[in-house]
């Protein structure tokens, strides 16, 4: 089956099987949001799903578009989960993914930007600073191959060997399938990522087999498949609605403020799950 998603709980529906082989689904609530956690548990799940073996984990939120709060809900539920997936101590590498000339694509780069970095903070500088018991963490925006003509996996692998970090988290902007998860959907797997996948753009890999390291993937769906979109719209056949269509995306008329919103949520839960010992407000005003 051919996948144009990135999120493995549409690859899950496309299925439409009550239960599958080496793949668990549960849905529950957290801190007044919806989440959808998919375990592919085996070879055979990893094959039906065309997704490595792991855990996904989909956070339903408000449209980006529609909502300017961030100190709320899906704050502390995507901040919780990213804390249970990577190493309570040690340095964490958080790499920006993306495109920043491509308003659709430039997730990963703006997040970055807003990451506090404290990697190059001493502890005496920490001390005059009023802040202690920082984290530390690095952050790197690798560009895009044709911009670089280094693939990004290879330039993270080369910071990982050089700074030794215990986990890497990668942001990423996302393909969906359908439009009701366009801008609405936040995905954290601890898989790692294939950047492009989702758009038949594939990239070499970001995981722990690459990086050397576990690497966990966050995203949020900020284009959706044409063919799809048309289905959803007519109702018609995918494969009635024009192949010419075949390649195109379709990114929200708001894709700036989609882009920026996400950015600042997901910039503002990695730091909360990085530095839990100072508030959301503290953390927002340390990174600007």
């Amino acid at each position: 089956m051919l996948f144009r998603t990135d999120l493995a709980l549409e690859r899950r529906e496309l299925l439409g099987k009550e239960s599958i082989e080496g793949v668990k689904s549960r849905s529950y609530e957290s801190f007044g949001t919806t989440v959808s956690e998919i375990r592919i548990t085996s070879e055979d799940g990893a094959r039906l799903l065309g997704k490595p073996v792991g855990t996904y984990i989909t956070v339903e939120v408000p449209t980006f578009t529609r909502s300017a709060e961030l100190t709320d809900g899906r704050l502390d539920a995507v901040a919780q989960i990213i804390q249970s997936l990577i190493p309570s101590q040690g340095t964490v590498l958080v790499a920006g993914l993306g495109n920043p000339a491509i308003t659709a694509d430039a997730l990963g780069p703006r997040c970055a930007q807003q990451i506090f970095a404290t990697r190059h903070i001493g502890a005496e500088l920490q001390k005059t600073a009023g802040l202690s018991a920082l984290r530390p963490v690095a952050v790197l925006q690798p560009g895009v191959l044709g911009c670089t003509g280094i693939e990004a996996a290879e330039i993270i692998a080369a910071v990982a060997e050089k700074i030794k970090p215990c986990a890497i988290i990668s942001v990423d902007a996302l393909a969906a399938k359908s439009v009701k998860r366009l801008a609405g959907t936040i995905q954290i797997s601890d898989t790692g990522i294939s950047p492009g996948s989702g758009v038949g753009n594939h990239r070499k890999e970001i995981s722990k087999a690459t990086a050397g390291v576990p690497v966990i993937a966050i995203g949020v769906p900020t284009v959706v498949d044409a063919l799809s979109l048309a289905k959803d719209v007519t109702g018609c056949e995918e494969d009635k609605a024009g192949t010419e269509y075949a390649d195109m995306l379709v990114a929200p008329r708001e894709a700036d403020t989609v882009t920026e919103s996400a950015a600042m949520l997901l910039a503002l839960a990695i730091n909360c799950a990085l530095q839990p010992q100072l508030t959301a407000e503290e953390l927002l005003s340390l990174s600007r």
